[in-house]
């Protein structure tokens, strides 16, 4: 039996791509796109038409700080069997709009183009839908990091979703509206209180906070998962017989930190209550086969946890042309 090596395979390409080429005369020339389709992705659970909408991708660099329990060697390693880059996170932003039917609720709002250039497109895409912010009637915040609530606002401080009614966590409200901690906040994180305030000021007495574990929509149910922040929350969605869980942060980017429960990410402000959340949740995901969603999963963000050896495996949905 002749071997397939690389080598071989490559330039049995070659030599097939030369024997069919075209005359010059028959070949294209249209000018390449330059960039994505828009990115927006359909799915029912019961009734209820839920719509993720990408917001871009935020390429972070890390180094030996990011992982605060494991060896920086060891997370590259795990970067590398994953098909990533070692000295940099390609995390993805998806936020998810459900549509209940009576009311068009969005679970986080995106970073508004105010983290990095590559991330803010969830307004852009929201248009190709063909949905107009003005007709979303209720924004749900499950935590106040930028990349969550920066899209309620513009760069000129201008609301995006004019007509929606904002409810925010209560226990992170009280964490990041609090004069006295911010003043002795580490550095690295008063950007945050600032952000924080920047968003919500002008508008806080508009905004209502919900406790966690209540109906915040018909259908959606908000579940406690501190730990990554101090009020941060998850999300069950339910509607007939289908049900799915919003993980929110909860692990972050799946092959890092669902293959690793155990680990805590810098941005975890209480690493082992953000692994403890972690477990919980990945666990319930895993006994129910549920279908679920993360934030910072790979587009459009949705699919299955399975337990594998001490972590997790996430199994991405297969894409489904109709509804």
């Amino acid at each position: 039996m002749t071997e397939i090596t690389r080598r071989s395979l490559l330039a049995g390409t070659m030599l097939a791509a030369a024997a069919t080429a075209l005359p010059k005369s028959a070949a294209a020339n249209a000018p390449a796109a330059g960039k994505q389709a828009a990115s927006l992705y359909r799915y029912k659970i019961g009734d209820f038409e839920m719509t993720a909408i990408h917001d871009g991708i935020w390429n972070r660099p890390i180094d030996e700080k990011f992982v605060r329990n494991a060896p920086f060697a060891e997370v590259q390693k795990v970067l590398a069997d994953a098909f990533l880059p070692t000295d940099k996170l390609p995390i993805p932003l998806t936020t998810l709009l459900v549509n209940t039917g009576s009311k068009l609720v969005l679970l986080d709002t995106g970073s508004g183009g105010q983290l990095t250039p590559t991330a803010g497109t969830m307004t852009a895409n929201l248009a190709a839908a063909g949905l107009d912010p003005n007709n979303v009637d209720v924004i749900v915040i499950s935590h106040f990091h930028p990349d969550h609530i920066n899209g309620i606002k513009t760069k000129d401080n201008e609301l995006v979703f004019a007509n929606a009614e904002i409810l925010v966590p209560a226990p992170e409200w009280a964490f990041w509206m609090d004069d006295a901690r911010m003043s002795t906040a580490p550095e690295g994180l008063k950007g945050n209180f600032l952000n924080v305030r920047r968003i919500f000021g002008n508008i806080a007495k508009d905004v209502r906070r919900y406790a966690p574990g209540r109906e915040v929509a018909p259908g959606i149910t908000s579940i406690a998962a501190y730990g990554h922040t101090p009020g941060h929350t998850a999300f069950a969605v339910a509607s007939g017989n289908d049900s799915m869980l919003v993980l929110s942060d909860t692990s972050f980017h799946p092959s890092l930190f669902a293959r690793n429960p155990e680990w805590q990410g810098v941005f975890d402000l209480d690493g082992s209550m953000a692994v403890d959340t972690r477990k919980k949740l990945l666990d319930r995901a895993a006994a129910d086969r549920m279908l679920v969603q993360g934030y910072h999963f790979p587009f459009p963000a949705s699919g299955y946890i399975g337990r594998d050896g001490k972590g997790y495996n996430f199994v991405p949905v297969m894409w489904q042309p109709s509804l």
